[in-house]
């Protein structure tokens, strides 16, 4: 356990909770729930382990240019075994974060349907704890549908909602972002 202002303790465990927590859970509880409880846990998560972004005591991110946030932002997944993470800025109001090699993401299990529910919740936990406000994010590309890239869209809770409609409208992710 952490004490006030210092980082969550923090474990190492094997990628392959992901699927077993996963699948554990859809089992006993269904599909949907599985998702809440998976995103629920992840924003909870996310949360608390904002403050370990920081690593050397800083708190102030808005102090650190664009691009020293997002390089800090990508070694924090990185060295605690997540996967690397790109960020683009591709829409005024909406970014997007890739990995290739993204942990709860497993290729080889496959699936019609995007699969990191506790990563959009951690995102959106660790997201909104930095930013001071709420930042959503919707999974918009997914290693375990056969793409090749886990790509997530956060912003605002409004652009994200728009974005989703587009993408149930049957629109590609960059015809979806050019028509917000």
């Amino acid at each position: 356990m952490s004490t006030k202002g210092s980082a969550p303790r923090e474990i190492a465990v094997p990628v392959s909770m992901f699927g077993s927590l996963r699948a554990e859970l859809e089992r006993e509880a269904g599909t949907l729930p599985t998702v809440h409880a998976l995103h629920h846990a992840g924003y909870a998560s996310g949360v608390a382990a904002a403050p370990s972004l920081a690593g050397n005591g800083e708190s102030d991110h808005g102090a650190l240019g664009q691009e020293a946030f997002w390089s800090r932002f990508s070694d924090f997944f990185d060295k605690r075994g997540w996967g690397k993470i790109r960020h683009e800025q591709r829409h005024r109001a909406v970014g997007i974060l890739s990995s290739t090699d993204w942990a709860e993401a497993s290729a080889t299990e496959g699936g019609p349907e995007a699969s990191c529910h506790f990563t959009t919740g951690f995102l959106s936990g660790i997201l909104s704890e930095l930013a001071g406000g709420p930042v959503a994010v919707l999974e918009v590309g997914c290693r375990m549908r056969g793409e090749g890239t886990c790509q997530f869209a956060f912003g605002s809770e409004g652009a994200i909602h728009q974005l989703y409609g587009r993408l149930l409208d049957d629109a590609d992710l960059d015809g979806a972002l050019a028509a917000l």
